[in-house]
């Protein structure tokens, strides 16, 4: 962000509007993933005259700026988050909803070897794991994977 002549602030030359600083906010304070409808709930808690048109819109601004990531989580939502600097992947129970963020350098050696064997530059990973979370699975501890009988 950056402040004009006029002393408005800007974001990449667009006017930081008091709706669009609001969702920044929600999106920056959220301790969890957010899809539209939970953000505009959040909003409109603060801002009664700000409507769902105004966050999908302002949330396609976001994302062409950079500012905020969209990813896909399952068939029918997108979930949004300020983008951060470390790379980071999700894991997402299948029973509650709930997001939960990892990271793993495993993630980058399997990258790396995958390229190398198969000739391939990618220019993104896109991860995320579906299962339960631990209140879901009851506690269980999760039981190890041994592959499909196809593989």
């Amino acid at each position: 962000m950056r402040i004009n002549h006029n002393n408005a602030l800007s974001i990449k030359d667009r006017p930081v509007t008091a709706q669009r600083q609001l969702l920044l906010n929600i999106l920056c304070e959220a301790d969890q993933h957010l899809d539209a409808k939970e953000l505009y709930r959040r909003a409109v808690e603060r801002d009664r005259n700000i409507s769902l048109a105004t966050v999908y819109r302002n949330l396609r601004l976001f994302k062409e700026l950079g500012l905020v990531g969209e990813t896909r989580l399952d068939d029918v939502h997108c979930y949004y988050e300020i983008k951060r600097s470390k790379e980071h992947y999700h894991m997402v129970c299948t029973n509650c909803g709930r997001v939960i963020e990892f990271q793993s350098p495993l993630v980058n050696k399997l990258l790396d070897e995958v390229q190398r064997k198969c000739s391939f530059k990618a220019d993104k990973v896109v991860l995320h794991l579906e299962g339960y979370c631990k209140r879901c699975s009851g506690g269980k501890k999760p039981v190890e994977y041994q592959g499909r009988e196809d593989d």
